[in-house]
C-alpha cells in the first residue's frame, strides 16, 4: 500500500535537508513520473523536492564540498588519499591488539582478525556500491555526491514504499553513530597520549601535575583542530604516518630484540568470556569506514579508490598485515602482562630507543586527532548554525565550537582512564554498527527495490548482520561490566 501524499510530503521535506534535485515535481500532480529516471527506480512518489537554501542548511556546497573547509577545489591524489586512509586505520588501535590477542588466543585471534578484516572491507565496498547506485538512480539531480548518512537515507527514500518513511530516521541514526564513533576515537586519543606521556616522565621521577597535562596535551591538539580543510591536513597526515611507521617498526624491534618465548607458553584458544572484548578492540582498529566516502569524494579520480588495486584494498591489506603482526608478537612476548597499549610494556628507562618510540607514537596520535575530528565537525556545526540562526562571524563561531568540542572530548577521556576498555567499548557500541550493520542493511534495501535480491545476498548480508548485532550487544556488555568492576574496585 502506498503512503498517503501527506505522509510522504512529511518525509521528503526532511530528506531535502541534505540534497536537491533540479526537476521539481508538482504536488498537485502526484501521478507524474520523471522521464529521466532509468533502471529499476520507477516511482510516482516525490523523492526530494528542490530547496534553494538546502546547501546552506546542510553545510554542503554544490561543488561537492562542505562549508567547513573541504571541497572539490582541494581534491586529493591517489598517494594523498592513501596517506589519509592509512592514518585513519593505523592509529592507537594497532597498539591495543596485543591485549585483544590475549583475549582471542595466539592461534585463533589471527584467523578471527583476518575474517573480521575481510568482512569489514567487503562492507565498505557494499557502502560504496550502494552510493554509486543512488547516484545512478538520481543522475544529475544530485548536486553533491552522497556521504555515508545520505547514502543510507536515499537508499530508503528511493527503496520499497513501505520503508521510505524511515529514510530521515535512518540518516539521523547513522549521523548519531558517526559522531559517537569519531568522538570516541578522539577521547581514546587523549587517553593514549596522556597515558604514554605520563609513563615516560614517570621514569624520570617527574610528578606530572594535572595542569601541566592539560596544557601539554590539550593545547597542541586544539591547535590542530583549527585546520579546516582535509587537503591542508595532508602535512599532518604525512608526518603522523612517518612517526607511526617508525613506532610500529621500533616496537616490533623492541619486542623481538631479546628473543621471543615459545608459542607453547601462551594460550592458543580464546578466553571465551573475554572474546567480546577481542571483537570490540579489533573492530575499533578498523577505524576507517566513516571516512570511506569522504575520502573517495575528495579524490581527483574517485574511481581509483575502490578498484582492485585502489586505495581501499591496498590500504586495508597493508593495515591488516600490520594488525596481525603487532597483535601476535605483542601477546607472544608479554603474555597476560601485555598492556592496553603495548607501548606501556616498552619500559622507557635510560634506553633512548624505547623513549623515542613512545614519543614518536604519541606525537603521531596527537597529529591524527584532527583527521578523526573532521567528520563530527562537518555534521554538528552546520546543524548548530542552522538551528541557532546565522552567525555574525561564522568563521569565528566555528572556531569556538571546534575548541569547545575538543575540550569536551578531553574531559570525557579523563572520566574513563582504562585505555583497553575504552577502545573495546567504542568499537562495540558504534564502530560495529557502522562497519557491520548499516552496510548490509542498505544493500538488502537497494537490492530488494531493484528486484535483484538473490538468496546469496540475503544469506550473506544476514550473516554479517548477525555478527554485527552479537558483537555489539556482547561487546558493549562486557566492556561496561569490566569498566564498572575496575572503577568500583579502584583499579
Amino acid at each position: 500500500m502506498e503512503p498517503t501524499t501527506a505522509e510522504h510530503a512529511k518525509t521528503t521535506t526532511e530528506v531535502e535537508h541534505n540534497f536537491t534535485v533540479k526537476d521539481k515535481i508538482s504536488k498537485n500532480h502526484p501521478e507524474r513520473t520523471e522521464s529521466s529516471t532509468y533502471g529499476a527506480f520507477q516511482s510516482r512518489d516525490l523523492i526530494v523536492p528542490i530547496d534553494k537554501n538546502v546547501e546552506s542548511k546542510s553545510g554542503r556546497t554544490r561543488h561537492g564540498g562542505d562549508l567547513h573547509g573541504a571541497g572539490a577545489q582541494h581534491s586529493t591524489s591517489y598517494i594523498e588519499t592513501l596517506a589519509h586512509h592509512f592514518k585513519v586505520n593505523v592509529a592507537s588501535g594497532i597498539f591495543a591488539l596485543g591485549d585483544a590477542f590475549k583475549n582471542g588466543g595466539l592461534l585463533v585471534a589471527p584467523v578471527l582478525t583476518l575474517f573480521l578484516g575481510i568482512t569489514s572491507v567487503h562492507a565498505q565496498h557494499i557502502l560504496i556500491n550502494c552510493s554509486e547506485e543512488i547516484r545512478r538512480k538520481l543522475g544529475d539531480r544530485l548536486d553533491v555526491p552522497p556521504d555515508y548518512a545520505a547514502t543510507v537515507e536515499l537508499s530508503f527514500a528511493t527503496g520499497p514504499l513501505s520503508l521510505r518513511k524511515y529514510a530521515v530516521f535512518m540518516r539521523k541514526l547513522v549521523n548519531l553513530f558517526l559522531c559517537i564513533t569519531q568522538l570516541g576515537f578522539c577521547c581514546v586519543y587523549f587517553v593514549f597520549v596522556s597515558t604514554n606521556m605520563k609513563q615516560v616522565v614517570s621514569e624520570w621521577n617527574i610528578d606530572v601535575d594535572i595542569k601541566f597535562r592539560l596544557v601539554a596535551v590539550l593545547l597542541p591538539i586544539m591547535l590542530t583542530t583549527l585546520v579546516r580543510s582535509l587537503k591542508y591536513l595532508v602535512p599532518f597526515s604525512g608526518i603522523a604516518n612517518a612517526l607511526i611507521t617508525y613506532g610500529f617498526i621500533g616496537t616490533l624491534y623492541i619486542i623481538c630484540r631479546d628473543g621471543l618465548p615459545d608459542i607453547s607458553e601462551r594460550r592458543w584458544g580464546p578466553d571465551w568470556p573475554m572474546l567480546p572484548l577481542f571483537f570490540g578492540t579489533v573492530i575499533y582498529s578498523f577505524e576507517g569506514i566513516a571516512m570511506v566516502l569522504p575520502l573517495k569524494n575528495e579524490m581527483k579520480k574517485p574511481k581509483n579508490f575502490d578498484k582492485p588495486l585502489g586505495v581501499l584494498n591496498v590500504g586495508m591489506a597493508i593495515a591488516g598485515s600490520m594488525f596481525i603482526a603487532m597483535g601476535f608478537l605483542s601477546y607472544l612476548k608479554y603474555g597476560d602482562e601485555v598492556g592496553g597499549s603495548v607501548t606501556l610494556n616498552l619500559k622507557p628507562t635510560t634506553d633512548v630507543i624505547p623513549q623515542s618510540i613512545i614519543g614518536a607514537i604519541t606525537l603521531s596520535i596527537l597529529l591524527s586527532y584532527s583527521i578523526q575530528f573532521y567528520i563530527p565537525i562537518g555534521l554538528l556545526w552546520p546543524s548548530l548554525e542552522r538551528n541557532l540562526g546565522p552567525c555574525t562571524h561564522p568563521a569565528a563561531g566555528e572556531m569556538a565550537f571546534r575548541l569547545i568540542l575538543c575540550t569536551f572530548t578531553f574531559v570525557l577521556s579523563e572520566a574513563v582512564p582504562h585505555l583497553e576498555l575504552f577502545i573495546s567499548l567504542v568499537g562495540a557500541v558504534s564502530s560495529t554498527a557502522l562497519a557491520l550493520i548499516f552496510p548490509p542493511l542498505v544493500e538488502l534495501v537497494v537490492c530488494k527495490h531493484n528486484t535483484s535480491l538473490s538468496w546469496f545476498t540475503i544469506i550473506k548480508d544476514s550473516f554479517i548482520l548477525l555478527i554485527g548485532f552479537l558483537g555489539c550487544v556482547t561487546g558493549t556488555y562486557s566492556s561496561l561490566n569490566e569498566i564498572f568492576d575496575k572503577t568500583l574496585g579502584g583499579d
